[in-house]
């Protein structure tokens, strides 16, 4: 994500979390949890966010969206499997009204709470879920999506009447209720109604499209790949589809404004000389189709699931003429391998996304002439100390969006280059996404990584220290770099 809003990224407490009235029940005394997750899994910056006690393999989201009135009616379908014996489980909610809930088809009790995170829906089946046991989750809702939520929304309005999401980090459960925790990623199966005049996009391939007797078409798609909650990429605008392949032959489909296709059309077709450029570097894309959405309604960029979404507000040349907005379009698409694909375990560990993605696009923007890299990264060093004192080290920030992790985490990894030489270095980045493709990941896990493909141990403290530490370790090679009092 490209943003330096830290309050963007955060949700409002807002009360204590929900209790689940089933206290004495037989199923309590049978051993079963009546309570799991509803405290959240433990994310050191979000830690209500998520519920234990079960994993979801996958959403299948129904969706008939209103422009302009901005009212919808979906249903979700979740098919989990439970990690412990259930009574009743959690999932993330904020602003639906719950029609019904399901589960293995038969009718379930459910109550809304307000959580520390949001709100809290507590499904209760009519039988216990057994630890292993797959079982399947339905739930009819409807709502209006600029209805007042009790944290910050996920959703973005532009000037045609329609919508996008941009639900990282914790803005999914504005959308659907799901397990809102990039430690729990599932495939997805999308069926968005947009009415005339409207197309709707989301995350993976379009898989076939129905038209409806009211005149307004089901789009149907399918993310065969997982994916956390946190990169969901719905949206119905009046936008315009347009196609192309990269230089390996995988399909590319971008979203831009009604009217404005001819001055959209030479920027996306940028795209593909961009995945040419990272995949020499990361291998083969690990997705089966990207593009970039392009909307008024947004004014950062954000990395959903193969979809990148971008304000309008972008794509100006710098003073010098340069198209320097290429850099974020590098940036974005360097998280589809660095965050989408390999995913931070929790949000402590965001450093692995956005340092990736900053050092690589300030490396594209070096290459062709357009800045310095080294001076970027002698400016960052200078102040980060005091940013580690202030939002801690790029390793354990204190909050999500702010230098530590951005700039700070691509400091991390020009370190490293200095200290291990570029070959060694680009072998580290280059199987890092390979290795991990589809998983998610500590920063314990990249260490181990660096020291396991160098051969040098010496890398573990080295790492720690960058980090971890409460000061900057001295830049190899650069003695005479110093930090801003």
């Amino acid at each position: 994500m490209t943003t330096s809003r830290r309050a963007f990224l955060t949700k409002t407490a807002v009360a204590a979390a929900v209790t689940v009235p089933v206290l004495g029940s037989p199923a309590q005394a049978a051993g079963f949890d009546p309570r799991p997750g509803s405290d959240g899994v433990g994310d050191p910056l979000f830690p209500t966010l998520g519920n234990g006690g079960y994993q979801v393999d996958h959403y299948d989201l129904t969706f008939d969206f209103t422009p302009v009135t901005y009212d919808f009616t979906a249903q979700v379908k979740l098919n989990a499997r439970a990690t412990q014996d259930l009574s009743a489980f959690n999932l993330d909610t904020d602003g639906h009204t719950i029609d019904s809930v399901t589960v293995n088809g038969r009718r379930a009790s459910h109550t809304l709470s307000l959580g520390m995170s949001g709100q809290e829906l507590t499904v209760t089946p009519a039988a216990p879920l057994h630890k292993g046991a797959p079982f399947q989750v339905t739930v009819a809702y409807h709502g209006d999506g600029k209805a007042t939520r009790s944290g910050l929304t996920g959703w973005r309005f532009g000037s045609d009447g329609g919508f996008a999401s941009a639900a990282q980090s914790s803005r999914a459960d504005t959308f659907l209720p799901c397990n809102d925790t990039p430690s729990d990623k599932a495939t997805w199966t999308f069926h968005l109604s947009a009415p005339a005049g409207y197309v709707a996009a989301a995350n993976g391939v379009l898989t076939g499209k129905d038209k409806r007797a009211d005149g307004a078409t089901v789009w149907h798609f399918a993310l065969r790949e997982r994916m956390p909650t946190e990169l969901l990429g719905i949206a119905v605008v009046k936008g315009t589809y347009l196609y192309g392949t990269s230089h390996t032959g995988l399909p590319l489909r971008h979203i831009v404004p009604q009217g404005r296709e001819d001055e959209y059309v030479p920027v996306v077709a940028r795209t593909a000389d961009h995945l040419a450029w990272l995949e020499r570097k990361f291998g083969r894309y690990p997705f089966s189709v990207y593009g970039i959405h392009i909307y008024d309604g947004y004014t950062d960029a954000l990395e959903n699931t193969t979809l990148t979404l971008m304000g309008t507000n972008w794509f100006k040349p710098d003073a010098d003429g340069h198209p320097t907005y290429e850099n974020t379009m590098v940036h974005e698409l360097t998280h589809q391998w660095f965050g989408d694909s390999v995913t931070p375990h929790d949000w402590q560990q965001a450093w692995l996304n956005e340092g990736p993605a900053v050092y690589y696009a300030a490396l594209y923007s070096q290459e062709r002439g357009w800045s310095d890299m080294a001076a970027k990264m002698k400016a960052t060093y200078a102040k980060l100390d005091a940013v580690r004192a202030s939002d801690g080290p790029p390793g354990l920030p204190t909050a999500l969006g702010g230098t530590n992790i951005y700039d700070g985490g691509a400091l991390v990894l020009y370190a490293l280059r200095l200290r291990v030489g570029t070959r060694k270095f680009d072998r580290i980045m280059g199987l890092w996404p390979r290795r991990f493709k589809g998983r998610t990941v500590t920063s314990e896990d990249f260490i181990a990584h660096a020291v396991t493909v160098t051969g040098d141990r010496s890398l573990d403290r080295f790492l720690r220290d960058w980090l971890f530490g409460a000061k900057n370790p001295p830049m190899p090679g650069h003695p005479d770099w110093t930090t801003t009092a």
